[in-house]
This record gives C-alpha cells, sequence and structure tokens, in this order.
C-alpha cells in the first residue's frame, strides 16, 4: 500500500523510496503522480529517481533475457563453461560448467535474469547473492580445478583443457552443445562453440565465471589464513606488488606455481636460506 506522504517529512519519504525501489518500480506511475504532486521540491524530485531506476531495471532486464536467449539459439540444453586464475602466482586455475533448460527461463529468479554479467564486471556482494541462485535454478553445474603442482607439471594450457572437460564430465544432464569463453575445448565430446567475450554474451558462461570465481576466491581466502604475510584475501594469487615482495622477503609456499615465478622473478626467488612454507592440503 502506498503511504500517505503528507504525514511524512522530506527525510523519511526519501528513507522509504531508497529502501523500497523495487515496489516503487513496481507501482511506478501511482507512486511517480503522488510525489510529483507534493508540494516540496525534495519529495516531488523522487519521482525521477523511481524513473531512472526502473530504466535500469528494463535495461537490467533486457540485457539479462538477451543473454538466456543467446544460449537459447544453440540449443534446449546448452551448457557454458570459463575459467578463473590462469594468470595468478599462487593458488589453483578453477573452471565451471552450468546448464540450463533453454525453454523454460521464464521460471529462472527474476534476480538471477537482472543480475546476470561477466564476473568481473559484479561486485563481491553481488557474486555471493548470486551464486546460490545459480546452483538452485540450473538444472546441473560442476566445477573443477587443477592445482599449482599440476600446472607446474602440465603446464597452464593442458590445465585449462583438463578442467573444462572434468567440468563437463561432472554434470548430472549432459547438454547438446558447450559454448567456452575464447577457447575451444581439445577432444570435446560433445558439440563445442568457442564465443569471443562469451561471458558477456551467454547467461551460461557468465554462471560459470561466477560459480568458478566464487569457489576459488573463497578458496584463497582459506589459505590467506594459512599464509596471511601474502595477502590471499586481497590478490587471491595474482601478482601484486606487495605480494611479489612478500615472496622475496618470505620465500614461496606450497601453493606457489615454481613455473609462474621463475620467468617473473628469475631462479632466484627460491633461495636456501627461504625454502619453501610448506602446509596441509585444504
Amino acid at each position: 500500500m502506498i503511504p500517505d506522504f503528507s504525514g511524512l517529512s522530506c527525510s523519511e519519504v526519501k528513507s522509504f523510496v531508497y529502501s523500497n525501489l523495487r515496489y516503487c518500480i513496481d507501482h511506478r506511475i501511482a507512486l511517480t503522480r503522488r510525489l510529483k504532486k507534493d508540494p516540496r521540491k525534495g519529495v516531488s524530485s523522487l519521482s525521477e529517481v523511481i524513473l531512472k531506476e526502473y530504466e535500469s531495471y528494463r535495461g537490467n532486464l533486457k540485457h539479462g533475457m538477451s543473454m538466456f536467449a543467446f544460449d537459447r539459439e544453440y540449443g534446449i540444453l546448452t551448457a557454458g563453461t570459463d575459467e578463473v586464475g590462469r594468470g595468478p602466482l599462487a593458488g589453483p586455475i578453477v573452471g565451471a560448467c552450468v546448464v540450463f533448460e533453454g525453454d523454460k527461463i521464464e521460471e529462472l529468479s527474476e534476480d538471477l535474469i537482472l543480475m546476470i554479467d561477466d564476473s568481473k564486471k559484479l561486485t563481491r556482494e553481488k557474486r555471493q547473492f548470486l551464486e546460490p541462485k545459480i546452483r538452485e535454478y540450473a538444472l546441473s553445474y560442476s566445477i573443477s580445478l587443477c592445482t599449482n603442482k599440476e600446472i607446474d607439471e602440465m603446464g597452464i594450457a593442458h590445465c585449462n583443457n583438463s578442467i573444462f572437460l572434468n567440468s563437463f564430465n561432472g554434470l548430472k544432464v549432459k547438454p547438446e552443445v558447450i559454448l567456452s569463453d575464447g577457447f575451444f575445448i581439445k577432444d570435446c565430446p560433445v558439440r563445442n562453440e568457442r564465443i569471443i567475450k562469451g561471458d558477456m554474451k551467454s547467461a551460461a558462461i557468465a554462471c560459470a565465471s561466477i560459480l568458478a570465481k566464487e569457489y576459488r576466491d573463497n578458496l584463497m581466502r582459506e589459505y590467506h589464513n594459512i599464509y596471511p604475510q601474502y595477502s590471499f584475501e586481497e590478490n587471491v594469487g595474482y601478482g601484486t606488488k606487495a605480494h611479489v615482495e612478500a615472496i622475496r622477503k618470505y620465500g614461496i609456499t606450497d601453493i606457489h606455481r615454481k613455473s609462474f615465478l621463475r620467468g617473473i622473478l628469475g631462479e632466484d626467488i627460491f633461495p636456501e636460506r627461504n625454502g619453501i612454507i610448506e602446509s596441509e592440503d585444504i
């Protein structure tokens, strides 16, 4: 029910509008009319806030629906896969694969459709909000990783392809086609389509990106509790200046990628006086 704004102060009206924007969008016509009639400029101007929020809502909804429609063009059961952690100096590379039912998009959470985007464009709070919704509404999903030791032994390209295959193999429902973000999947058992900037076009790829990033970021936060001097909670293993300085000062841990470090810092990053800081696997 729309409140009687005449009995509220300007600050109380603003509080109502900003804390109930979704409600305001649903009742935008009645609300904007009432606000515009209010003689107080601070209140009447709030009608513009509702209209701008509504335009943003419509734009986000259109964008989200277009991403799901993009996947539907490839088939009813279209999977998307993406990886996170290809370039860090420490930690694993993580991949995820997600399948939605293309003919049941109308049953998805509106929040999921409104907020879906490339994980790199989303705030940590939005990714954390979306992760359980993706797990709930996806027909099937799977997450896979290769450790830093596997990366050192087999190379990042091999591991990148491996997590794509393992994520696909972990699906309980196998898709007709799998969309991958920028990479062809070698030895893929189903039709594979390489999509340039796929996490901006495909809902399934974007959702895979979100699941992979949240999984890896959470893992690196756990490692931060073991190795606080490397600030993994902030850099999640990437080669920031502070991270590199910590390596020079403390040496490497058993989650660092030696093959990456040699190329960046040289052979002298492994002095005997520092050795390797070891821990139990998480």
